[in-house]
């Protein structure tokens, strides 16, 4: 963080001072001389108990919910709201800069396009972009906090649970440009449906500026019939080829390492494009990137080249050769619609097919439909041995089972590594794919350390 004056970082907070902020932290053991100190009442860990200790470790201030014993009043920004706070100092911090940024968000795919958008616009200068999964209302202003003079262009990422929340979000970020991956189910039982989940993802428009480009997917279901605000805009891709996009992909094909395909663009004409990656989801994906580049003006034969640097950010989506299985790393997040995607990679490797899938979370009502949706759609798709891993999974196993697909059912993630260790054997595609608090990455480290390589 580039230091900032307190009375600039609090402007709308109520409180003033004449100090220089050298950072914004939410973990005490971060503290540094100069810093501010966040408390977040946390399910295990409330902040306040660190508060005092904060403060005698240097930090100069503490934004807190709530007056805490050992720090004196002129030390304490009150708020209502510490996730708010937060924002509204990223918000301030922004003001500092002016960055390319480029705002992505999405039901399915948003770390997937982020990647292949730092990818891109890396490719033209120093860029900043999400680390991870921080798309949240603190993770977000993290990744602001961590501007500087020197940054070219960003990418950042935005996520919700709940409607309002990418809104305060995209007009904290003010981006450049904005993405809209897909509409999909997550987060269904706290919005109601797929069109207030629209709405939501929708709400990325508040922080662009007039003019500016928001790409879209023109494969999703509910987005080419969304209103969109006449001031932006709108840039259609397709992994589908649809030719009505904007943008879209023609003539793809695996290469063995990874996609082909060409771009063909309304725009710039057809340039060929490979992506280290398999599955048509991902194509869009990197079209997307691809689309937002070129419509802030950047050069469209160095984007489209620029595809081939992605990186996958932690276990997702990433094909791993160990010990003579192939191993499909995807465990951080899942929904349907990205357990569809995924058994789609998996369909089109060699091998017999083992799935090791995990619960899916938020999806309100549709839980149960939705894992025995995926449960039958895994034994369709040649899926001969699955593991299936959470409570909410029962449903997924008995329906693979009742499909014909030999089936074990785990209630948490270390009876799963037991489980391959009796029917895995060299040859076998595995895929590893569940919501991240099911723990599937600690069962995929596990298999590694048990699986001779």
């Amino acid at each position: 963080m580039q230091p900032m004056r307190a009375n600039e970082l609090f402007a709308g907070l109520a409180m003033t001072g004449p100090e220089l902020i050298t950072d914004v932290v939410t973990d005490s053991r971060a503290v540094t001389p100069g810093c501010v100190f966040v408390c977040f009442a946390g399910a295990r860990v409330d902040g306040h108990a660190y508060a005092a200790a904060a403060l005698r470790a240097g930090a100069a201030y503490i934004v807190a919910n709530r007056p805490v014993e050992g720090v004196p009043a002129e030390k304490t920004v009150l708020v209502e709201s510490s996730h708010r706070a937060m924002v509204r100092m990223a918000a301030n911090y922004r003001m500092l800069f002016s960055p390319l940024m480029v705002g992505v968000t999405g039901s399915v795919g948003k770390t997937t396009t982020k990647d292949f958008t730092y990818a891109v616009l890396a490719a033209f200068g120093n860029t900043l972009k999400t680390n991870g999964n921080e798309n949240n209302e603190i993770g977000l202003p993290k990744t602001l906090f961590r501007l500087e003079p020197t940054t070219e262009y960003a990418v950042i990422e935005m996520g919700m649970s709940h409607a309002g929340e990418i809104e305060r979000l995209a007009r904290a970020a003010r981006p450049s440009a904005g993405i809209i991956t897909r509409i999909g189910v997550s987060h269904l039982e706290n919005l109601g449906s797929r069109e207030n989940i629209l709405k939501a993802k929708l709400e990325i428009c508040c922080g662009l500026p007039d003019g500016a480009p928001l790409v879209l997917n023109a494969d999703d279901d509910l987005l080419p019939a969304a209103a969109l605000p006449a001031r932006l805009r709108p840039v259609w891709f397709s992994a589908a080829g649809r030719e009505e996009a904007d943008v879209l992909a023609a003539d793809v094909r695996d290469d063995g390492q990874g996609t082909a395909f060409v771009i063909v663009d309304a725009l710039h004409g057809r340039l060929p494009a490979r992506i280290p990656t398999v599955g048509l989801h991902t194509v869009g994906d990197a079209l997307a990137a691809y689309a937002a580049a070129t419509r802030l003006g950047l050069e469209p034969a160095r984007a489209a080249a620029a595809l081939a640097d992605y990186t996958p950010s932690g276990h997702r989506q990433n094909i791993v050769r160990h010990g003579g299985v192939t191993v499909i790393e995807d465990c951080y997040n899942a929904s349907p619609d990205s357990m569809r995607a995924a058994l789609g990679v998996l369909r089109g490797l060699p091998g017999r097919h083992v799935a090791v899938l995990g619960d899916m979370l938020e999806l309100g009502a549709a839980e149960q439909s939705a894992h025995r949706e995926i449960g039958e759609l895994a034994a369709k798709s040649g899926v001969e041995l699955l593991i299936a891993c959470g409570p909410r999974s029962k449903a997924m196993a008995e329906a693979a089972a009742a499909a014909g697909t030999a089936t074990w059912h785990c209630q948490t993630a270390a009876e799963v590594v037991g489980y391959l260790q009796e029917i895995v054997r060299p040859g076998d595609a595995i895929l590893f794919k569940a919501s991240h608090s099911v723990g599937l990455e600690e069962s995929l480290a596990a298999f590694y350390k048990a699986w001779p390589a």
